[in-house]
């Protein structure tokens, strides 16, 4: 592989920002403190989370707390009327736990709902800006889980943060502000496009998205968090789940949610998927998370050829991590799905047989051909099933965030509306997710095959979201990442644990790795943190490779280093900062 490429070597990585370098810089001279950290993709949030770890709170604490800014100031990106995935380790137990807060589709939900009469889509923004696109938001039943379990606070505690931030107002960020200029074309504006709510919260009365630090209050959020602070069960009844379902019910293309939907949905706790890696395990959610996919990555490298020591600094290394995601990508896309309604093959796509079968496929004799699925039935107990090809959008409209307590308990949580702003429809203050939309909108392939990832009643639509924890040899919490992006936070994940665990780099430095991201029959690359010499090295392999310019990711990672001091990694492609938290 190396005389193929003529081992051309690169040097690309970027100084770290500012915000980082110092926050990383200071954790490395704290080793005799007890330190918790905070890495969120907003400050507001960084800064509610570390409040709330000062007050005595846990990791889930501040997670409630985090969640609830991220509602208010980052809407684009998360909200508690969404979903999302927490990955959970307990310090006293070693014991990795997984909550599950996907949002559900209605009990009359139809195979066809983003079809039109003669079976073609109506075209994803049709559906986006929709009723039908909402899921059961599973955000808040998932907190209040995740708190019955492992919280320290008293539930309420975690909401006044936000609530201060929406009765006061924030300043409206540069990242959000170039949200609302780039995207409010797709927000209705008069009512036979849809609810008007968010053009009225985001434009002035001239029509003028709101400039970078005008203070935005919102008053029905206030509410709705006073209501949730006494009791999580008021969101899926009562006034809150009315504005749900009557927003969700508006034309044009209103949907099926219903009252009956949201009183009976519950999140899940469930048993995490674990991958070895090396003298490491990794740990994620199970379907309908893909990260199963991040597992695969791992086991394909740990077959193949090892790194080079040279690091990222060897397109080499890089080709190969591109070879373990396009197979990794293959297999997910034909078969995950809500696996309580579909089967997948879990066993198999994580079996080392099989993962060595598919690793000798990583040759750049096959850089030139898109990746196949292969057979993980083969190696699965249960009978084969014979999905049709996907056919999924997958929209980036996520964030990421992670968390070490005082007692060295670690959140690692992704959370999501789907696509920017969700469906653009309001409800408390919150806009509603658009979930749904990342359920095939073909039930079945060309050949009439089901897909895994059709719409079914009360299924999961298959999610990217990949948090994940890294335990080292003796089962000790050692890592923490993950990211938005769509389905490119598959790689985004995956580019971290390779960047820290096999090439040696400090989080900070992982982080700020160009996104290089390898799904079907095209190798996209972040082509203003690239180098060259890496772009030409991909091409001299074989890949159709495109030069991006929008690999947006938002990592958030945290390492724990061998003396137990903590190091962290915030994605300057955001607006993230992280929080040192000193205990006594």
């Amino acid at each position: 592989m190396r005389t193929l490429i003529s081992l051309i070597l690169f040097s690309f990585l970027t100084a770290c920002t500012a915000t980082a370098v110092s926050t990383v810089e200071r954790s490395e001279n704290l080793s005799k403190k007890n330190i918790g950290m905070v890495v969120t993709a907003n400050p507001h949030a960084s800064k509610a989370g570390a409040e709330i770890l000062r007050a005595g709170g846990s990791a889930v604490d501040a997670a409630i707390a985090i969640e609830a800014v991220l509602s208010l100031v980052e809407p684009q990106s998360s909200g508690l009327a969404g979903g999302a995935f927490m990955v959970h380790f307990d310090n006293q137990t070693n014991a990795v736990s997984v909550y599950d807060g996907r949002e559900t589709a209605p009990a009359n939900a139809a195979e066809r709902m983003f079809l039109d009469d003669e079976g073609k889509s109506i075209g994803f923004i049709n559906a986006k800006n929709s009723g039908l696109s909402t899921g059961v938001p599973g955000v808040v039943s998932m907190l209040a889980l995740a708190h019955e379990d492992h919280g320290k606070l008293k539930w309420g505690q975690h909401f006044e943060r936000a609530k201060q931030l929406a009765v006061d107002g924030f300043p409206v960020s540069p990242r959000l502000h170039g949200m609302i200029e780039r995207f409010g074309k797709y927000i209705p504006d008069t009512a036979d496009q849809g609810p008007v709510d968010a053009h009225a919260y985001f434009f002035t009365e001239a029509g003028e998205p709101l400039s970078v630090g005008a203070l935005r209050t919102n008053l029905a959020y206030a509410k709705t968090l006073e209501l949730l602070a006494q009791d999580p069960d008021n969101f899926y009844q009562g006034e809150i789940a009315k504005q749900i379902v009557a927003q969700t019910s508006l034309a044009p293309r209103a949907g099926g949610l219903s009252l009956e939907d949201l009183a009976s949905y519950k999140a899940q706790r469930r048993t995490p998927l674990c991958a070895p890696y090396r003298d490491k395990t990794l740990c994620g959610p199970p379907p309908a998370s893909s990260w199963v996919a991040v597992g695969a990555i791992a086991g394909l490298l740990q077959h193949a050829p090892q790194f080079s020591k040279a690091g990222a600094d060897d397109v080499a290394n890089w080709v190969q991590f591109a070879l373990a995601q396009r197979l990794a990508y293959a297999d997910r896309d034909q078969f995950v799905g809500d696996n309580t309604f579909v089967e997948v093959p879990l066993t198999g796509m994580l079996n080392p047989s099989y993962l060595q079968k598919r690793a000798a496929l990583m040759s750049v004799d096959q850089a030139s051909e898109p990746a196949s699925a292969g057979d993980p039935w083969a190696f699965e107990p249960s009978q084969k099933v014979a999905y049709g090809e996907d056919a999924t959008n997958d929209m980036a409209g996520t964030t990421h965030f992670v968390v070490v307590d005082a007692e060295g308990d670690v959140v690692s949580m992704t959370a999501s509306v789907e696509s920017i702003f969700g469906s653009t429809r309001m409800a408390g203050g919150m806009f509603l997710n658009n979930q749904l939309t990342d359920f095939s909108f073909q039930p079945v392939d060309s050949k009439g095959r089901p897909m895994a990832n059709r719409v079914e009643p009360s299924k999961r639509p298959r999610s990217s979201m990949s948090p994940t924890i890294v335990l080292d040899k003796d089962g000790e919490f050692l890592m923490a990442s993950g990211s938005p992006g769509g389905n490119s936070i598959i790689a985004y994940t995956a580019k971290t644990l390779v960047g820290v665990l096999d090439w040696g780099l400090s989080p900070q430095q992982a982080v700020e790795l160009p996104n290089l991201v390898a799904r079907g029959d095209k190798v996209r690359i972040e082509k203003d943190r690239a180098s060259t010499q890496l772009i030409d090295g991909l091409r001299a392999a074989g890949f159709n490779v495109h030069e991006s310019a929008g690999e947006n990711s938002g990592l958030s990672v945290i390492f724990k280093q061998a003396d137990g001091d903590l190091l962290g990694g915030v994605d300057p492609r955001r607006e993230g900062i992280i929080e040192l938290v000193e205990f006594d």
